[in-house]
């Protein structure tokens, strides 16, 4: 049996690992990064409400920074989908699809997300992180000599994606089309290039230069690869993202999508060429050694495409939403990045202070926010990161910014637009 008071390691020359480690996490705690997660549970029905228990018992609060974008976590049809589906199919995939096989709600899944987005095929992964890294990572094994153009803003799956893949990569400048134009116009013309990007940048909010982009990519003989997972049920008329609201989605190779954020379930997708989906299918590690996901997780994540793709109404009202909390910010003088899209970063510059916002704004306003620290955005640009869904109404928005105006005084913040 473990005896759980033992050392960390043995024998007298071995390094203190464990003291080691604590010393990261105290330097964490000193600097403010040391992150916290509040537990709340969310209500069936409930949100964006959600419910802490305090030393007094339970308190409701108002979330302001889910991912679940549209409220499409808790809509009646995708609740209704997965009971279902747990009638039919119970609870498990029953192990990789590699071994298990394919299940009828995954096989729809993936039918109808290559409809959304106008491709051949689509394949559906554990989630949005592993379908950057295991796509990105194949293609840089599959494509001989390949060279990887990342913008320096793509996040982190992608960048472990590239690694992986083992060819080339070079990083541009963010968004900076000529500083693409550049690296590509150096590479042999017969080279293997692929440009990765995402459509919309999680921290910032702003878009990437879709248009510019696959100029360059047909000008030089490159792939095109698009990260849309904000921006999927979103934009465009029937919710396939950016490239579809700008027309350019028959123009981009590889789109990737995320099935956890405005689809409200958990999930990763890629779809493309019926050959490129084969070929990830075949040689993607982190598609061949991962559990499928559930039947009654595809059979939800089907139903949320379906509605969204039919219906535009939530994405109108998200935009709306947005833009009317952009201007009470604005008429209080609080610093937000400006943008064209749903993301709302509140600009606070320190890590030590984005936390104490963050508490105090749920210990005395009931309202619940994430503070974001670095390593997932610059030091300095530490921010409270802020998503207004269709469900968040009036009286909730004006309240939100009261309180945030309470606290920025009481903190002594500076109120100048970043």
């Amino acid at each position: 049996m473990r005896d759980d008071t033992a050392p960390f390691s043995a024998g007298p020359e071995a390094p203190d690992y464990l003291g080691l480690i604590e010393d990261y996490l105290s330097g964490l705690k000193a600097e403010g990064r040391y992150r916290t997660f509040q537990l709340h549970d969310r209500r069936s029905g409930g949100f964006p409400h959600s419910v802490i228990q305090t030393a007094d018992g339970p308190r409701e609060v108002v979330v302001w920074c889910s991912n679940d974008y549209l409220g499409m976590g808790q809509h009646p049809a995708v609740c209704a989908a997965m009971k279902a589906a747990i009638d039919s199919h119970g609870a498990g995939a029953g192990g990789t699809r590699n071994i298990s096989g394919n299940h009828g709600p995954v096989v729809a899944l993936e039918r109808e997300l290559a409809l959304l987005h106008g491709k051949e095929a689509a394949l559906v992964l554990g989630c949005g992180w592993l379908a950057n890294q295991a796509v990105l990572s194949a293609l840089g094994r599959l494509l001989p000599d390949c060279i990887i153009l990342s913008d320096e803003m793509n996040h982190a799956s992608m960048i472990e994606g590239i690694r992986a893949g083992r060819c080339e990569k070079q990083v541009f400048r963010h968004n900076d089309l000529a500083h693409l134009e550049a690296l590509l116009a150096a590479q042999p013309p017969g080279r293997c290039k692929l440009i990765a990007v995402e459509s919309v940048y999680s921290m910032d909010g702003d878009l990437a230069p879709l248009a510019g982009i696959v100029a360059l990519a047909e000008r030089y003989g490159a792939l095109t690869y698009l990260d849309e997972v904000h921006a999927v049920g979103m934009y465009g008329p029937t919710g396939a993202g950016i490239a579809e609201a700008q027309g350019l989605a028959h123009r981009i190779d590889i789109i990737q999508g995320t099935l956890a954020k405005a689809y409200g379930v958990i999930g990763g997708y890629v779809a493309g060429k019926a050959a490129v989906v084969d070929a990830i299918r075949s040689s993607g590690t982190g598609f061949i050694f991962t559990t499928a996901i559930p039947p009654a997780v595809a059979a939800g994540a089907l139903a949320s495409v379906r509605h969204l793709r039919g219906d535009g109404t939530l994405r109108a009202a998200l935009a709306g939403r947005a833009a009317r909390l952009r201007g009470l910010l604005d008429a209080a003088r609080l610093p937000h990045l400006p943008n064209p899209s749903h993301i709302v970063p509140l600009i606070v510059g320190d890590a030590a202070r984005c936390r104490e916002l963050s508490d105090m704004l749920l210990a005395d306003h009931a309202i619940y926010v994430q503070p974001i620290n670095y390593p997932t955005v610059p030091r300095g640009t530490e921010r409270l990161r802020i998503t207004a869904t269709p469900l968040h109404d009036d009286a909730m928005m004006d309240t939100l910014v009261q309180a945030l105006v309470g606290c920025w005084e009481a903190m002594q913040l500076p109120r100048s637009r970043p």
